[in-house]
């Protein structure tokens, strides 16, 4: 039977760094994602990624199980991610496509297409402009945009991730669709 993430956060607690190496394994390629889509780059995302599990390692023996695992590392890497930004700053997929009619918003994804070279290669020019128009965002729009629509975070988890009240990730959401919204206005066509 597999063990759970408290179940392993226990164990790593005790001294047994195999279960942190599971949590690893478990946890990887969410976290992965979230680095990848806030930082643009697969090498930077990967360092970033190795520095906040070293980080989650060294501070695993305070973790208060007041927040979920998933939660509490999700909040490690994003801040790695913005101090790697901010970094740069100082020397700078697919997507669900929101439509606000109405006042309302409703989700559309972007069809999948046949595996043919050229829906392969107009799937690419898709994920390359959706990334590159999260990369335009600022820090805090992304952030919560790659939390929720690329990870899958609920609005209690990155809540608690970015230690802001729910009805801030609500509207911080939307503002940020909206601005992703009129980042990719131009290239509309490639998501008909």
């Amino acid at each position: 039977m597999a063990s759970t993430d408290v179940d392993l956060i226990k164990r790593c607690q005790a001294g047994e760094r195999s279960a942190f190496d599971a949590l690893v394994q478990r946890h990887y390629a969410l976290a992965y994602n979230i680095a990848y889509r806030m930082l643009g780059d697969a090498d930077l995302s990967s360092d970033a990624i190795q520095v906040a599990f070293v980080r989650a390692y060294k501070a695993i023996g305070r973790f208060r199980h007041d927040a979920t695992f998933s939660t509490w590392l999700y909040r490690i890497v994003t801040n790695v991610c913005l101090d790697n930004l901010r970094q740069r700053e100082r020397g700078t997929a697919s997507l669900t496509l929101v439509n606000d009619d109405e006042g309302g918003l409703e989700e559309r994804d972007i069809p999948d297409v046949e595996q043919d070279p050229a829906s392969t290669t107009q799937q690419r020019e898709r994920q390359e402009t959706v990334q590159r128009a999260l990369l335009r965002l600022g820090e805090e729009h992304r952030q919560i945009l790659v939390m929720y629509d690329l990870s899958g975070l609920a609005y209690d988890e990155i809540s608690d991730a970015l230690e802001i009240p729910l009805g801030t990730v609500k509207s911080r959401l939307n503002r940020a669709r909206h601005a992703l919204k009129e980042e990719l206005a131009e290239h509309m066509e490639l998501f008909q």
